[in-house]
């Protein structure tokens, strides 16, 4: 079935969300499957940090609950993914904050919502439990932007090591450094 705005049969990929959890998740591998996905990345605006993201996620769930609307976490974009099928097999969406890619969330689906001017759109429904990753410089774009799964960042503590103990404005220079 296509709907005007998105490309798949949503009805057919709803996926149960696990309780929204308030922490951070570090470690924890990506299953195979989300391995051959195709993922998404985007610059994160208006959050300087991991914890401005998650207070994001937070007050928006927190709103739609008490607007009796379904608690959900979400994205809307001018454009749908083209290879969004691709993207539902196990993608995430990446986000960039401050010219690093830190941290990730799970793509549920996509839904077509139309804007107060009514143009279509495509909203990107995300698991609200944020991902930590391995930091990844990245240069300003615009939209959102296919990332290959071979050049998505692991998540952080996939590799063993106690990187994420690392505070985060020293992380940041060792980065810049190139030495992580």
């Amino acid at each position: 079935m296509r709907r005007e705005g998105c490309t798949l049969p949503l009805a057919d990929r709803r996926v149960a969300v696990e309780p929204f959890s308030n922490r951070l998740t570090a470690g924890g591998r990506r299953s195979d499957d989300a391995d051959m996905a195709l993922h998404l990345i985007k610059l994160c605006v208006g959050a300087d940090s991991v914890e401005d993201l998650q207070s994001f996620v937070d007050e928006r769930l927190r709103s739609a609950q008490l607007a009796g609307q379904v608690a959900e976490s979400g994205h809307v974009t001018r454009v749908s993914p083209k290879r969004a099928e691709e993207v539902l097999a196990g993608g995430s969406l990446y986000w960039v904050i401050r010219g690093h890619v830190q941290v990730r969330q799970t793509i549920l689906r996509f839904d077509p919502v139309e804007g107060a001017d009514g143009i279509q759109r495509c909203r990107i429904v995300l698991d609200p439990t944020l991902r930590l990753t391995n930091w990844l410089p990245r240069r300003p774009f615009q939209g959102w932007r296919y990332l290959k799964p071979d050049d998505a960042p692991a998540d952080l503590g996939a590799s063993g090591a106690e990187v994420d103990e690392i505070p985060v404005h020293l992380r940041r220079e060792l980065v810049e450094l190139g030495l992580l």
